[in-house]
């Protein structure tokens, strides 16, 4: 593996491979009296969330915990960049503390990558502007390979705000490498642009037909529609999109009777998904949480554990 992990583009198929099968073991520990283990004693870990976050910055602190790491967790607000510092002074002024890894969040494409070219210490990114979000993407591939088994040939269906999304982009790409077959589904509105051009170079299928793409899915991922990016209407009402692109009970329907219901989460329930199918019988989303804790874990170990260490 690299040094740093800011794209799944960082990755290999055996990476992404042995860090999902280090994520089986950690799980374990999940499930035990006391969710300690020793691997990352001595280590020293800043979750410096400039966006706010619940599953992922409460996964990454609680990862650290699991694996003996001391972390910091700090916000753009109340730190000193409000002050006027810039974000290079902030994170070397951090560094010089000692500090061995970042996990990061930033509402701005391309920080993470900019701050790993300044510091010594590993970076995570956890979510860059509308860029990437590898640990999601990696956590998700984690789920289905649970309940699915191989990924290779299995088709996945991506259906909501693409255009804003960066659980979309890392999730072409980590799918891609697994060998899954991967087809995103959007109103023309929330369609990236050049999005023919982008299908083609990684090798995946895109559609504005959501109806005709759910009987031929495995696993159905629902994103959040973004109204906090969103300047402009995107779709006439709520009712529209729903209409179009919502998973409802009478999409469920269409969907194969062993298919995946999926979704990063936060969810606007009753306009991307609605209740029948973040709650039903066919969801992991809840699972896609608990897995969450296991690939963070995972990913910091092997980024972070010195050599001879076991996980």
């Amino acid at each position: 593996m690299n040094k740093h992990l800011l794209s799944i583009n960082d990755l290999t198929r055996e990476d992404i491979t042995q860090i999902l099968d280090t994520a089986v073991q950690m799980h374990e520990v999940q499930h035990r009296d006391i969710k300690k283990l020793p691997t990352l004693r001595g280590r020293t870990v800043v979750n410096f969330f400039f966006e706010d976050s619940t599953r992922t910055r409460g996964s990454f602190e609680l990862a650290e915990k699991w694996l003996s790491a001391d972390s910091l967790n700090m916000a753009g607000k109340g730190s000193s960049l409000s002050k006027g510092e810039s974000l290079r002074d902030t994170v070397m002024n951090l560094q010089a503390m000692g500090v061995d890894g970042f996990v990061i969040r930033h509402m701005a494409s391309g920080a993470q990558q900019q701050i790993a070219s300044w510091v010594s210490g590993v970076v995570i990114n956890a979510g860059d502007g509308t860029h990437e979000h590898p640990t999601q993407a990696l956590l998700d591939a984690y789920t289905m390979r649970r309940e699915l088994g191989d990924l290779d040939g299995r088709h996945v269906v991506i259906c909501g705000d693409l255009r804003h999304s960066r659980v979309f982009r890392s999730n072409v790409l980590c799918l891609a490498k697994l060998g899954a077959t991967v087809t995103v589904v959007a109103p023309p509105t929330l369609m990236p642009d050049g999005i023919r051009t982008w299908a083609e170079r990684d090798g995946f299928t895109w559609s504005y037909d959501f109806d005709a793409e759910i009987p031929k899915a495995d696993v159905v991922m629902m994103l959040r529609v973004q109204k906090e990016r969103m300047s402009g209407g995107f779709f006439p009402t709520p009712r529209e999109y729903i209409a179009g692109f919502g998973l409802t009970p009478r999409r469920l329907e269409l969907m194969r009777d062993d298919a995946l219901v999926c979704h990063p989460g936060p969810m606007n329930r009753g306009l991307e998904i609605s209740s029948d199918a973040a709650d039903g019988a066919r969801s992991v989303i809840l699972d896609q949480v608990s897995g969450g804790v296991a690939v963070r874990m995972s990913v910091l170990y092997h980024l972070l554990a010195g050599e001879g260490e076991t996980a």
